[in-house]
């Protein structure tokens, strides 16, 4: 009893009241925590919904953006700052342009030390069309983050939906990487056809003839602004192109600069024994320390590997006579000289000496193009007649054009030549030589007869030369320094000791004046005039014989030159006139 008294309430009470009082206290506190719970979770789901209502455009950039990130893997740098709508495909080829080791107009920006005014810019010939729109894209995108974003708002509202966004960006990525648009710019849409394709005749892709300057330049302003202004950059590139335009090239003076010659001496072993004067043991070096500069304006330095992208998939080919493959041969070396795999530069034939076959082709594989030599040293056709009794005499067909004409007339640059020949005893004196169809002259003045075959090579190219696909030159006389004496060192400093303009020039630039196609005049004669040094004269071999050694002035060459020397500033000039060439061409296509 005393125990049952102990456990008695005070106030009286039941035993389930008391068991209900004992755990009150327990269920007041679940109840508030359910409750808070209960509010916490609708408040999440309330802001989840409201921030899907109102904030779509965020989560659908960031699957885009993720989608673009993982499904690029070309290794771009340009691809994280594009749209999500443009895809990787032109990405890819402006990264295989730079394999390709291009340094667009690489001359044209870095001068070097001797020329103090007039910096060089690259030229606008790789500044126009669909690459300013390619640079200007990915500029905008860099400099205005909010236009990415109103880009995906506009696809979002045209697709109503995440998903199909996606899809839009997968189509567009699945657009992009077919074929036809292989030489399509980021950012840009083709004009034409032509534009959009470009494969050579081995299904090869190369720069097409409208759109590889252009490629080159994305290439070369992506490269060299490093965030300054393009429209400043562009604006170099005109001016540059506009002073070239506007110069005579031919009209300067010989200036030493110890960056030349344009590849090392004696590095060259395509070069034939007669122009190799540095092996053949010439002492000196000034004749290839100088470069040629026009008074009006700088001529670039010529960049081999620009001018292999300049000729990807083209063929170059020279026509002519030896002075011809003095200028081929000089060319090969240059362009040689920047090729990192020389293995995959070699003659077509695996000839090594290029003096007794018609016609020899080298072949740069990378490039998929050609450069080319056709012997023709009158242009017009060497020909035997027999006589009454029936012995063959020698002629030359007037109104025949060489016989491997037709072997390079779709060629795209032809550089032609003419002259040395016709000074030869046999040409000037012109008794019972000089044929047109049947008819033999018994004699005739050798500039009537040069002006007969000029004319006839003209005809021939104006019937034959495609003006829209070829670009045609005619390279002039290269002066001849023979004198008895001790071997020149120093160039022609004054003026009154060059020699008289050759007749047989001046008619040569009326015939290309009569002409519809456009031919550029190469008016090499003045500045070669200037360099009695620059001839092999009695360096022309290594080997001599006893009589050569007993007198050898009585053997120099004073008509060709030596490698490195003189041709390369040749080439150096046909270098800078493709530039315009190709520019003024790029111009012409734009207008209606």
């Amino acid at each position: 009893m005393a125990d049952i008294a102990k456990y008695t309430p005070i106030h009286g009470g039941t035993l389930i009241s008391d068991f209900k009082a004992h755990f009150s206290i327990f269920r007041t506190k679940r109840t508030v925590a359910l409750a808070y719970t209960l509010v916490f979770v609708f408040i999440a789901i309330s802001f989840f919904f409201y921030f899907l209502l109102f904030f779509p455009q965020l989560i659908i950039l960031g699957f885009t953006i993720h989608n673009s990130s993982t499904t690029d893997t070309s290794g771009s740098q340009n691809i994280d700052f594009l749209p999500p709508n443009l895809s990787k495909g032109p990405s890819v080829l402006e990264n295989q342009t730079n394999t390709h080791k291009v340094e667009a107009l690489k001359p044209l920006l870095n001068q070097t030390a001797t020329d103090n005014t007039n910096p060089l810019k690259p030229t606008p010939e790789l500044s126009k069309g669909s690459s300013d729109v390619s640079n200007q894209t990915q500029n905008k995108q860099l400099d205005h983050k909010g236009e990415v974003l109103k880009q995906n708002q506009t696809q979002s509202e045209e697709f109503q939906g995440r998903v199909q966004v996606l899809k839009a960006n997968q189509s567009t990525n699945a657009a992009t990487n077919s074929p036809e648009t292989a030489n399509t710019t980021v950012g840009s849409s083709p004009k034409s056809a032509s534009e959009m394709k470009n494969v050579t005749a081995n299904g090869d892709k190369g720069v097409a003839e409208n759109g590889a300057v252009k490629n080159l330049t994305s290439s070369l302003m992506m490269k060299q602004n490093n965030g300054t202004d393009n429209a400043k950059v562009k604006q170099g590139i005109d001016d540059r192109i506009k002073s070239l335009m506007n110069c005579d090239l031919f009209d300067g003076n010989w200036v030493r600069d110890d960056s030349y010659p344009l590849y090392k001496p004696g590095s060259c072993s395509l070069i034939d024994e007669q122009f190799n004067c540095f092996l053949n043991g010439r002492p000196d070096n000034d004749y290839y320390k100088l470069k040629w500069k026009p008074k009006g304006c700088t001529l670039p330095r010529l960049d081999g590997s620009h001018m292999l992208e300049l000729l990807r998939g083209k063929r170059l080919v020279f026509v002519g006579d030896s002075l011809n493959r003095n200028m081929w041969e000089s060319l090969i070396c240059i362009l040689r000289n920047s090729v990192k795999d020389q293995k995959k530069v070699y003659e077509e034939f695996g000839r090594h000496h290029f003096r007794t076959e018609a016609s020899y082709s080298f072949i740069f594989e990378d490039y998929k193009c050609t450069v080319e030599f056709f012997v023709s040293p009158f242009l017009v056709q060497e020909w035997e007649l027999a006589d009454r009794n029936g012995t063959k005499k020698e002629t030359l067909r007037l109104d025949l054009v060489s016989r491997s004409a037709d072997k390079y007339k779709n060629a795209d640059i032809i550089v032609f030549n003419t002259g040395h020949w016709w000074t030869h005893e046999k040409t000037s004196k012109g008794k019972d030589y000089y044929q047109e169809g049947s008819h033999v002259y018994g004699e005739l003045n050798v500039l009537e007869a040069f002006r007969k075959a000029i004319t006839t090579w003209g005809r021939w190219v104006d019937a034959n030369i495609n003006q829209m696909k070829t670009l045609v030159f005619f390279r002039g006389y290269s002066a001849s320094h023979f004198r008895q004496g001790d071997h020149e060192t120093e160039p022609i400093k004054n003026e009154t000791y060059l020699s008289q303009y050759p007749p047989k020039m001046t008619v040569v630039e009326k015939v290309l004046k009569g002409m519809n196609t456009p031919v550029t005049y190469l008016n090499i004669t003045r500045m070669t005039d200037y360099r009695k040094d620059g001839h092999p004269s009695m360096y022309r071999k290594q080997h001599m014989s006893d009589e050569e050694r007993r007198s050898p002035f009585s053997f120099q060459d004073c008509s060709h030159w030596c490698l490195p020397g003189v041709p390369d500033a040749w080439n150096e000039i046909l270098y800078a006139e493709l530039l315009v060439k190709l520019n003024q061409k790029q111009q012409s296509q734009k207008r209606p």
